[in-house]
């Protein structure tokens, strides 16, 4: 067993990206909040913020009440605060109030940079996260906004030591906005904006005027090149930096308000103090910085503290009002590159699909039984899947493009799926930065059955209300919603009111016995008017329900279809039509009698109907011929679905789903790349069909 796990985690974690573009998850290293999570699923502003000034900024008290009062700050302007910290060799983004007071009182927190995080990591242990570092988080979390209170930068003297913060070189080379003010008094300023100029920094300062400010004065005696004076400006560069694509960040420059700027001469004076005792004391490299900023507290009586905490709650403020108003920019901006790019395809889509989108990894076994805990042998190929992109897929390759709503991570797989996916309107796919892709392993024994799946799924859980009543307008017009049970109970339930609403035809693909229930947990599979469960699907529906369901499945193909009416029954009295798919069993299709048979064309309204069953058998597919099972479900749906919107009678239909399962048993690709209108065509292909069954229903 411990070997099978290990192949399994193996062939997963070859489905998923390199550990430079993934945020993991459970047992992992980088930890990202829920708050922040769903914030960035949304759309919504987030604000990054570091942990040195817990750790190392402040004494305690101080810094748990700053660091509390700094995210009540960014919550107030309208935005989600991410303060980046490492608890216990995880980088977590987002912290709860336990781990910010864990965080304040550990009296072993490190100081951590971009080089110490591979050794913290690998230790197991706690730190607060300088700027550097933070950025790092921020950017692999998807966060474009970082605020602090000041940056490092060229030490006095670096000319000669080289003593130089990796913040300058970390902004070279990675792409965020880091709000500060300014760059800290007791660096060589001049020459920090030099190093940050070779680095390709855009600096700006944030008010009426290009004074750089110094910290805990509003000038240092340097300008910034550039000035923006109000939050959509510093937005506005911020996107064009990002749009660009630069791999390079922006620091902007924000000088502490006047009235809580301490008397400069004052701490001035008491900086050369603490400068020279810090020299005489040979305290060198990362200690300079907390050993001065505490030396001038004492001196100033605490002032220095007092503008240290107003400049950061200030940068808290400007920072996150440029949060909110960049998150506005870049959703306006997405709004009108989907109006540019898929105008054509938005308005002709009459047909919304909202499911999963997945990378297909696909073993098929070359002897006739697979022995666990071995090495088996056979061959491996990789596919891109999902039920809903499936489906949309092959609507997409029969005339009938629909709008595909899904939601993916922002790796190398996101790329490749959506590059093969180019004949389709992807418009509506979500991508994330802080999620994987999902991927599916799917092994299979030399005959064609599915002996073992594996699935990382947990970006469909992004796929939320919020993010698809963005499409409202198409799913109010729609002739036709399909939802596969990838996509949480919430969304289901906020089609299915839609649907309700407009009287909009749904399509429910249950993908699995488990997540079969999902509309059935309340009223939402009222609203339904079409759904395609295998036997075990059907029987989950009914149990859920509370209707009674036999103990074991039946096994002859009349036991079968005896239960599959029986189950279908009491789902018809809302449901317009039942197709169930039987594998080499064939399909029943259970709804309306219509002229001896059954009527699958959208109904305009409800009605009492007389109600029967019509059997299709399967299409012989050989195991040598049998080269994926992922997608022969998905391929008859959405064949099918093709013939209802053509108006085609019922055996057409069916028929047609039975053609496009039989090329995607076939192929190597869950929905065969030669799939077109033609070949699901039953009047050009052909075929001795055997003569479909017909039933009542009681």
């Amino acid at each position: 067993m411990r070997v099978l796990q290990r192949a399994s985690a193996l062939i997963l974690r070859r489905g998923i990206a390199t550990f430079q573009s993934r945020l993991c998850k459970s047992g992992s290293l980088f930890r990202v909040h829920p708050s922040v999570s769903k914030a960035l699923a949304e759309n919504k502003p987030v604000v990054a913020l570091e942990s040195t000034i817990i750790t190392h900024g402040m004494p305690y008290p101080h810094n748990l009440s700053t660091a509390k009062q700094v995210e009540a700050f960014v919550r107030a302007e309208g935005a989600t605060p991410a303060t980046v910290g490492v608890i216990e060799g995880e980088v977590h983004v987002g912290l709860s109030s336990e781990e910010l007071e864990h965080l304040a009182l550990c009296k072993s927190s490190l100081k951590v940079s971009h080089r110490d995080l591979p050794y913290v990591m690998s230790k197991g242990l706690s730190g607060g996260t300088t700027v550097s570092a933070t950025m790092i988080a921020a950017h692999r979390a998807g966060i474009p906004v970082f605020v602090t209170g000041g940056i490092g930068g060229v030490h006095r003297g670096g000319e000669n030591s080289l003593d130089i913060s990796a913040d300058l070189t970390e902004l070279g080379r990675t792409p965020i906005a880091v709000i500060s003010a300014g760059v800290k008094s007791i660096l060589d300023i001049g020459r920090t904006l030099e190093f940050l100029e070779t680095q390709g920094v855009c600096v700006a300062t944030y008010g009426a005027s290009k004074n750089f400010p110094a910290f805990f004065s509003p000038q240092s005696g340097f300008t910034s090149p550039c000035q923006v004076g109000n939050p959509e400006e510093a937005a506005a560069l911020i996107a064009s930096t990002l749009s660009l694509d630069l791999q390079s960040g922006v620091l902007l420059a924000v000088p502490i308000p006047e009235e809580h700027a301490a008397a400069g001469q004052l701490i001035e004076e008491a900086i050369q103090a603490a400068v020279a005792e810090a020299s005489a004391k040979g305290i060198t490299g990362r200690d300079v910085t907390p050993f001065i900023l505490q030396k001038v507290n004492e001196l100033t009586e605490g002032k220095s503290l007092q503008a240290n905490i107003a400049l950061i709650y200030n940068n808290a403020k400007v920072g996150s009002q440029i949060a909110c108003a960049l998150s506005k920019q870049m959703t306006e901006r997405k709004s009108r590159c989907q109006t540019h790019h898929h105008g054509k395809h938005s308005s002709d889509s009459d047909i919304v699909v909202i499911g999963g989108i997945n990378v297909d990894f696909i073993a098929k076994g070359k002897t006739r039984t697979l022995h666990f805990g071995q090495t088996n042998p056979g061959s491996v190929c990789q596919s891109f899947g999902g039920v809903g992109r499936n489906i949309a897929d092959s609507l997409s390759r029969l005339g009938r493009p629909p709008l595909f709503i899904s939601a993916t991570g922002a790796d190398s797989h996101s790329e490749a799926v959506l590059n093969y996916c180019k004949h389709m309107n992807t418009s509506g796919v979500l991508r994330l930065e802080e999620q994987n892709t999902a991927t599916y392993c799917a092994v299979i024994t030399q005959s064609g059955e599915l002996s073992l799946g594996l699935g990382d799924m947990d970006v469909h859980q992004q796929i939320t209300e919020q993010y698809v009543s963005q499409f409202v307008k198409q799913l109010s017009s729609a002739t036709l919603v399909c939802l596969d049970g990838n996509i949480p109970v919430s969304t289901i339930d906020y089609v299915c009111s839609i649907a309700r609403k407009h009287n909009i035809n749904v399509w429910y693909e249950p993908t699995d016995s488990e997540k079969a229930s999902k509309p059935f947990l309340s009223d939402a599979w009222k609203s339904l008017s079409y759904s395609s469960p295998n036997l075990a699907e059907l029987f989950t529906m009914n149990k859920t329900l509370g209707f009674p369901t036999p103990e074991v499945l039946p096994s002859s193909i009349e036991e079968v279809l005896s239960v599959a009416v029986a189950l279908s029954r009491p789902l018809l009295e809302h449901i317009h039509c039942l197709v169930v798919t039987l594998g080499a069993g064939g399909v029943l299709v259970c709804g309306e009698h219509d002229a001896g048979s059954v009527n699958l064309q959208p109904r305009k309204q409800k009605r009492r109907r007389q109600l029967c069953a019509v059997h299709y058998p399967a299409l012989t597919v050989t195991a040598e011929e049998t080269m994926n099972v992922s997608g022969a479900g998905d391929s008859l749906a959405g064949a099918l679905l093709t013939g209802i919107l053509q108006r085609r009678d019922t055996d057409s239909c069916v028929r047609m789903g039975l053609l496009a399962a039989r090329l995607s048993l076939a192929s190597s690709h869950p929905i065969a790349p030669t799939l077109t209108s033609d070949s699901v065509d039953p009047n050009k292909v052909r075929q001795d069909w055997p003569k479909p069954s017909f039933m009542w229903i009681n």
